[in-house]
């Protein structure tokens, strides 16, 4: 049962083939028979199973949402009302929000919810910084293809309890690459909408320009059904975009040909590992047997995506985490002489590492006399990356590429070299730069056995068509299906 898709365990409810209490009580033990792999920060099995009541109530009163009662974990960085909101962070430790995101809105057992049941948060770097899940201040998750190795950051927990089937759905944020990284490392499949397309509001805030929230799951066909929640426009969100509902299952079915595929030269230079590149040339491959046809472009500031993702991003942190005073909520220092002592305490003592190393960058290309130079010119340089994307789309339906240039490496590999993570990357930034959608789907393996992810990119608003795309290499091939040892 645990091998089952959102879309198959969605019919089993229909058909009262198995209840929500028993199905939530399944992936309640494997969580807790797998906690080597470190993928949650909490769980709370008397939340979890009332909540699966609940949805069987809804059922047999015949008023359930389309996915009510199927286990589904949230990254912890969504607030939770009956869950802790910590960011991965000691700063907020023990918070506990008064509200719910609106994702978690959307997808829970609300009047207008999916019906989901929230079994737990994820596991994931503190306040979504990082690109290797070792960051977190309740210790690094672990890869369940291989426990040597990082899951992929920052919705590392995420994609690990997919991979590992704790559950069968997660939400993750993807800011610079954090929900296509780790589903490309893991082995699942994960989608980065447009930006704006799904709520901001109640996700703890990194980069506020950059960041959107985006499902992990088995298959294209359950993120589509995720993101039919998802995805919408929310006054309380002043960066939600107002466009119509839509199905975001209406284009599983449409086949490849005729299709246009494009390959950017940057994304296939001697910067890839080669057991990277064999794999995303056999997948590419895949298309091609199915009728469609291959274009080469050309992204010419690809290589400017780390500069400049690494001046905007930290600016915005510097802001965004400004809020975490010890003053309103959170971790305060328990000895202080003043106010500013205070201050200094609490960050020092509530922030981690790569937190901190952020927030300085971040605070000196604001200062007055670098801010033109650094900040300004990093946003020039977003603009030129959007416009290279707009371009290529005149030549091409969708972008295929490799999503990282190597497979996962081993915790701690690069703990003494923080721009060998940044470095890692560099095929996501510029999608995240251009607000862009891209998702990625297993394509095989590498070194060790660790898997490889194919990275869609698409244009403003193609999520529909991306998932159509993915779904079509899913039919012709079982990379998705496969699962660790001893999973």
């Amino acid at each position: 049962m645990h091998k089952a898709t959102v879309s198959e365990l969605a019919a089993l409810l229909a058909k009262r083939k198995i209840s929500s209490v028993e199905l939530t009580s399944l992936y309640l033990a494997r969580i807790a028979a797998h906690g080597e792999l470190n993928a949650f920060i909490s769980v709370d099995e008397e939340v979890s199973l009332a909540q699966a009541r609940r949805a069987d109530d809804l059922r047999a009163q015949g008023t359930a949402g389309p996915l009510a009662g199927i286990p589904l974990a949230h990254k912890d960085i969504f607030a939770t009302r009956e869950f802790r909101s910590t960011a991965g962070s000691r700063m907020l430790e023990n918070y506990v929000s008064p509200f719910d995101a609106t994702v978690v809105e959307r997808l829970g057992l609300g009047p207008a919810g999916a019906g989901m049941v929230t079994i737990g948060k994820a596991n994931c770097d503190e306040f979504a910084m990082g690109s290797s899940n070792e960051n977190s201040a309740f210790g690094p998750v672990r890869n369940p293809w291989d426990r040597k190795a990082i899951p992929g950051g920052t919705s590392g927990g995420s994609a690990a309890a997919v991979a590992a089937r704790l559950i069968p759905a997660a939400t993750g944020t993807d800011t610079g690459g954090s929900i296509r990284q780790p589903a490309a490392m893991c082995g699942v499949t994960g989608v980065k909408p447009t930006y704006g397309r799904v709520s901001r509001w109640g996700m703890i805030a990194f980069a506020s320009s950059l960041d959107q929230g985006g499902p992990l799951a088995q298959t294209a066909q359950d993120c589509a059904l995720l993101l039919n929640h998802m995805a919408g426009f929310d006054e309380r969100d002043s960066t939600s975009v107002e466009r119509d509902s839509e199905d975001f299952t209406r284009l599983l079915d449409e086949p490849l040909a005729g299709l246009r595929v494009g390959l950017p030269r940057q994304y296939f230079g001697p910067g890839v590992a080669s057991d990277v590149s064999a794999a995303v040339e056999a997948a590419i491959g895949e298309f091609k047997s199915q009728g469609a046809r291959v274009v080469d472009i050309d992204l010419p500031h690809t290589e400017l995506s780390i500069p400049a993702y690494y001046v905007i991003a930290p600016a915005e942190a510097s802001s965004n985490l400004a809020r975490f005073d010890g003053v309103r909520y959170g971790h305060r220092a328990a000895q202080y002489g003043d106010l500013a002592q205070m201050y200094q305490r609490t960050r020092a003592e509530g922030f981690g590492w790569e937190v901190k190393r952020r927030i300085l960058v971040g605070t000196y290309v604001l200062s007055h006399g670098y801010y033109d130079a650094y900040y300004l010119q990093a946003q020039k340089i977003r603009r030129m990356i959007a416009n290279d994307f707009r371009s290529a789309f005149a030549d091409c339906d969708v972008i295929l590429a490799p999503v990282a240039p190597s497979v996962a490496w081993d915790i701690g590999a690069n703990s003494d070299d923080p721009v060998a993570n940044y470095l890692a990357d560099i095929f996501t930034l510029s999608v995240s730069l251009a607000g862009l959608p891209g998702l990625s789907v297993p394509c095989g393996f590498g070194a060790q056995g660790r898997p490889v992810g194919l990275q869609i990119i698409g244009d403003y608003f193609s999520e529909a068509r991306l998932l159509g795309v993915a779904h079509q290499f899913q039919r012709v091939t079982d990379w998705h299906q496969r699962l660790p040892d001893g999973i």
